[in-house]
């Protein structure tokens, strides 16, 4: 069993000592070239051939040892290992609620203790205005994009970590363990958003053709908490000082994103400046889209979002790839 990402080559030269680079098993009097890489079966019989030598006369063997091909290979092979990454959400769900009392209520619980807190403190103390639009609902509608993203930022900084096992034994990339844990994060997503549709229809106050704006901004909330996640999950392996950052991060980030309150309440001067944070476009379009535009929303603090958003996942995916090879030593 290959417990790595080597690329092994054989050459089995002719009466002509040419060699052939095709990549394929050819016949025994022409070259043989093999790549073999942690996945399939087949690859790794494959590799054992070819360090076990030609079977046939007495043909030269050259054992080459070549960097660079996984790195070419690697997304080929996310995709080869995408089933892998289900089974690792799946697995994530069923232990998330395992032996709770009330199971995946907790997805509805802790947004709706938010949501609470935030109408007595914001709205009944501070005397926050949220217009024509019952605030309870401006709070929720806010609540279904931060509540995901902070699941998934949280999961996906301690992916490799809770995986020790995995990332120390076998080979795969390792990028679909954050990946993993943010798609995981959609299951509770996916409830709040039912209940909050529920609490909608109860009020009166349902949504519009807007709503099917819903999963772009729901794409601008995964591609934030995935470049995000990727960054601390890469950090947290080297230094463990993440594992108390990343907590008072979301905690942070609660209030400083607009979920208690409307962006319109930020002054004018600084609004720009505000919208560097990627979760400010996803929050005012999640508002936008489920309350019939009652919300305002800026096309160039949206373009923003996206932009810091986008920045976020390609460095993110660019910083994971660097480190990821020192992983299995740092853990």
């Amino acid at each position: 069993m290959l417990l790595g990402p080597p690329f092994l080559r054989t050459h089995n030269t002719n009466e002509h000592g040419r060699r052939i680079h095709d990549g394929s098993l050819v016949s025994k009097s022409d070259t043989a070239t093999f790549v073999a890489m942690g996945g399939p079966s087949r690859r790794a019989e494959g590799a054992e051939r070819a360090l076990d030598g030609p079977s046939h006369g007495d043909d030269a063997v050259e054992l080459v040892i070549e960097a660079g091909k996984v790195e070419q290979l690697y997304w080929r092979d996310v995709w080869r290992y995408r089933e892998m990454m289900y089974v690792l959400a799946w697995r994530d769900i069923v232990v998330r609620y395992k032996q709770t009392v009330i199971g995946v209520a907790w997805a509805v619980l802790r947004p709706l203790l938010t949501i609470l807190v935030f109408t007595l403190v914001f709205h009944r103390i501070a005397n926050l205005s949220s217009g024509t639009v019952p605030y309870v609902l401006v709070v929720a509608a806010a609540m279904l994009p931060w509540q995901f993203f902070a699941t998934a930022l949280s999961e996906a900084s301690g992916s490799l970590l809770g995986n020790a096992g995995l990332v120390s034994k076998i080979y795969f990339p390792r990028l679909l363990l954050p990946a993993s844990a943010v798609v995981t994060s959609l299951v509770d997503f996916a409830i709040a958003l039912v209940c909050t549709l529920l609490l909608q229809i109860a009020l009166g106050e349902l949504p519009d053709w807007r709503v099917v704006a819903l999963p772009a901004f729901t794409l601008l909330a995964f591609a934030a908490a995935l470049g995000t996640g990727l960054w601390l999950a890469a950090l947290n392996t080297m230094y463990r000082d993440f594992r108390f950052i990343v907590p008072f991060l979301v905690q942070f980030g609660l209030y400083v994103s607009p979920v208690g309150f409307v962006t319109t309440e930020v002054p004018a001067r600084f609004r720009l400046l505000y919208a560097l944070n990627p979760m400010v476009g996803a929050i005012d379009g999640f508002r936008w889209a489920m309350l019939r535009g009652q919300s305002s929303l800026s096309g160039t603090e949206i373009g923003l979002s996206c932009a810091i958003s986008l920045t976020l996942l390609v460095s993110g995916v660019l910083f994971f790839r660097r480190m990821e090879r020192t992983f299995a030593d740092l853990i």
